[in-house]
């Protein structure tokens, strides 16, 4: 039974963990110890993509489940004599929503927080004040003077650098607020349904990957569904709401919004959905009574962009919740998306077997 209580322990839990992409060894340790006793077996791949299965009643049909565990992040390149550190992003971030911002430097010896600081506006000149913000004029200060003192940290070119926020409850107790909602939102609900097909099986055999390094590239995605040679893909991801001032209907193709229940992707620039599959998913939230939404996004893409195109073609969707504010520190949720998200796609786990598959399959002949 899905719980309120525990989704929000989880979430946070999740979100307040470091991953960037590339060094995503803390998110995966703490995946490991939630799916491991749910599990029947643990795959990997040998970028760090992490496969969690359970197998069911018909163990030839594959069913992969996927979200990427890794959150957009920095990267230290260089420290200045005056012991200023430079960067490069990881990921898609909008340059102005670093200025100012929490963030910890990770290495093998210690966390080490700092800010992302710039030339004050007192001394900006009237040419520089109507430049916008660039990752070039930032900087991140740990209050120290000088590279010495930098490196006696341990900080070195290459460390991660991971965006430092809480895990909140709105005040209206139904949203939630935090970083890396993108996609831990997607791992969370991994998660969950391990935990009721543990206790519940379903027809197929079911994978739940964690990809990494999803947000430069969707490179975990390409390497973990050869190890999973999956028969059908459904994509846990977070989509973007469209539902904040200054968006105007001219902005967007479709709009998302918060507690209006999960989004079916019909498009985006990675993939074309399997169009029997997606009719069968919105059919399936029908039935079930479950609030949808539909999503095309001219831009952008998810790990279902690599998954459908492994050897002959695996069907394939992508279910998201929609999220305020992706890619910067803090992102905004609503917890009736989530949980609807969790009962589609259980619902769909319960419905696929061997004779929908292959009616799927059919009717795109």
């Amino acid at each position: 039974m899905i719980n309120d209580e525990r989704s929000i322990v989880l979430l946070k839990r999740l979100s307040e963990e470091s991953g960037v992409s590339g060094y995503e060894m803390p998110i995966r340790k703490l995946l490991t110890e939630y799916l491991e006793p749910l599990s029947d077996e643990l795959l990997e791949d040998h970028l760090g993509s992490l496969a969690a299965k359970i197998t069911g009643q018909e163990q030839e049909l594959k069913i992969m489940l996927a979200a990427h565990m890794d959150e957009v992040g920095l990267m230290v390149t260089k420290i200045s004599d005056e012991g200023f550190i430079k960067f490069l992003k990881l990921g898609g971030w909008w340059d102005p929503v670093l200025l100012n911002q929490k963030v910890q430097i990770y290495n093998s010896a210690r966390k080490v927080t700092g800010i992302i600081g710039a030339k004050a506006p007192h001394i900006l000149t009237p040419e520089e004040k109507k430049q916008p913000v660039t990752i070039n004029s930032l900087f991140i200060d740990i209050g120290a003077s000088s590279k010495d003192e930098v490196e006696a940290l341990g900080i070195r070119s290459g460390d991660p650098v991971v965006p430092f926020s809480t895990f909140e409850m709105c005040e209206n107790f139904r949203c939630f607020r935090g970083k890396a909602l993108d996609d831990r939102i997607g791992c969370s609900m991994l998660v969950e349904i391990f935990r009721e097909l543990r206790d519940t099986p379903v027809p197929g055999t079911v994978y739940g990957v964690m990809t990494v390094q999803e947000e430069v590239g969707i490179r975990g995605a390409g390497t973990s569904v050869s190890v999973v040679k999956p028969d059908l893909a459904i994509v846990l991801d977070v989509t973007v709401a469209t539902d904040t001032p200054n968006i105007s209907p001219g902005d967007v193709v479709s709009k998302t919004a918060l507690g209006k229940g999960p989004v079916i992707c019909f498009y985006d620039a990675s993939m074309i959905p399997h169009i029997p599959f997606r009719d069968f998913v919105v059919k399936t939230a029908e039935e079930n009574q479950i609030p949808y939404q539909i999503e095309l996004m001219p831009g952008g893409g998810t790990d279902a962009g690599k998954i459908h195109l492994y050897r002959q073609g695996v069907p394939s969707i992508v279910i998201g919740v929609p999220v305020r504010y992706i890619h910067d520190h803090y992102g905004i949720a609503d917890l009736d998306d989530y949980q609807n998200a969790l009962k589609l796609v259980l619902a769909l786990l319960n419905q696929i077997n061997s004779v929908t598959f292959h009616a799927i399959i059919n009717s795109h002949s």
